[in-house]
């Protein structure tokens, strides 16, 4: 296993080295999104500089050269997460995006009044809010997977609630607000004995632990770059050849079509069929970039790292009586949500960012779940790779100078 060296880590994210409100910046919001390695802002800045074109059946070098470093963050993004063919990644704008296409591509055409669509209670809104748009135009029925007070999901209610009458079952991988890890493999072995298709939202997995969409034997993954260090405004989902193939496009426009006429239209083959219009090329330059550099790393020695950076804040705010976290699942990630006495969350925040403490405040697109704990929000830290056990000391001194101010 090779070293993980995290202070030579932090060299590679610039960001880190400025200062807000005259401290040092702990930046403690890697769920909400990560910092970019400075091989993903100079492979980006590469490309403007030297390759900008536009992709795909362009004849000339730059287009070729554009094509091919585009491509190659699918080509990384299907080695990452162990898909069979690069075909079966589909870029989108986000893990969002990649959720509401197999809302309206895949089901709206299989699911009617009496069917049912299952999701659990620790969902984010785009895992919620678009299953609840087509219950509202189908007549299905949308039913809730419930969790306990820990954060887990009870999985002998969810075998109560498998039945023919089921067409998709959608869950988080790694909560964005508890930082559980869901048992997703077997949560898809459950479902394999009713043929349920199951769609995993993995977009706070990825930065944090090895995928393999073969090995969870999923139907639909969906993932986002700038949750693992890369750009913004690109996404992408998996699925197998024959599912895609079965599945009509989404949008329409360029790119997605093979022949078009005013009397009909063929589509292109995969992945182009649900990739309309000009796509977010710098951002797969940028996602081929990120990827490269946490293999680079060791996904394991990134996981490791984040585990030790996770126990010892866990400690360090149990040491704390106005703390109380919300989520303590036995398996988690590296969040950890919690509550300050009677200070809103919103105000903490504010106090801690004066003493460079950057975390998140809010519901976290999870009202459901924050309602569950009887809390309108929570504080959130979230833990990325290179994170440190000497800024957690730091974070735990900036609350405790809140403290002093209530």
């Amino acid at each position: 296993m090779k070293s993980f060296d995290v202070n030579r880590v932090r060299e590679d994210f610039p960001v880190l080295s400025r200062t807000v409100h005259g401290k040092p910046l702990v930046y403690f919001d890697t769920a909400a999104s990560a910092q970019r390695p400075l091989a993903v802002i100079e492979a980006t800045d590469r490309f403007y500089r030297q390759f900008n074109a536009n992709v795909h059946r362009g004849v000339h070098t730059l287009s070729q050269e554009a094509t091919d470093l585009y491509e190659q963050g699918r080509r990384n993004v299907a080695g990452y997460i162990n898909a069979p063919s690069e075909r079966e990644v589909v870029f989108t704008r986000g893990t969002t995006e990649a959720i509401n296409l197999v809302a309206n591509s895949y089901l709206r055409p299989k699911i009617g009044p009496g069917d049912e669509i299952l999701i659990t209670h620790m969902e984010h809104h785009s895992n919620i809010v678009p299953w609840q748009m087509l219950r509202d135009a189908t007549g299905a029925e949308l039913k809730i997977i419930p969790i306990n007070q820990r954060g887990d999901l009870l999985l002998d209610e969810l075998e109560g609630m498998l039945s023919e009458r089921v067409k998709l079952l959608a869950m988080v991988h790694v909560s964005n607000a508890m930082g559980t890890i869901n048992p997703v493999a077997e949560v898809c072995r459950m479902a394999k004995k009713y043929d349920i298709p199951v769609l995993i939202d993995g977009a706070q997995a990825l930065p944090h632990t090895k995928v393999d969409v073969q090995e969870i034997g999923c139907t639909f993954y969906c993932c986002s770059a700038h949750k693992m260090y890369g750009p913004t405004g690109i996404g992408a989902l998996w699925a197998g050849e024959e599912t895609l193939d079965a599945m009509p496009p989404w949008q329409g426009g360029g790119e997605m079509i093979e022949k078009v006429t005013f009397e009909k239209t063929t589509w292109n083959r995969l992945p182009s069929k649900f990739e309309a219009g000009t796509p977010n090329i710098a951002g797969g330059v940028g996602w081929a970039a990120a990827v490269e550099y946490m293999e680079g790393l060791g996904v394991e020695n990134i996981a490791a790292h984040e585990h030790e950076v996770l126990e010892y804040a866990t400690r360090r705010m149990g040491e704390l009586e106005e703390v109380r976290i919300i989520g303590t699942a036995a398996n988690k990630a590296g969040v950890i949500s919690f509550t300050f006495g009677d200070v809103h969350p919103h105000d903490l925040g504010t106090i801690i960012d004066h003493y460079g403490i950057a975390i998140r405040t809010g519901h976290h697109c999870t009202m459901p779940l924050m309602q569950f704990f009887g809390v309108p929000a929570t504080a959130r830290a979230s833990f990325g790779m290179y994170n440190t056990a000497e800024e957690v000391d730091d974070f735990i001194d900036a609350l405790l100078k809140a403290r002093e101010m209530f």
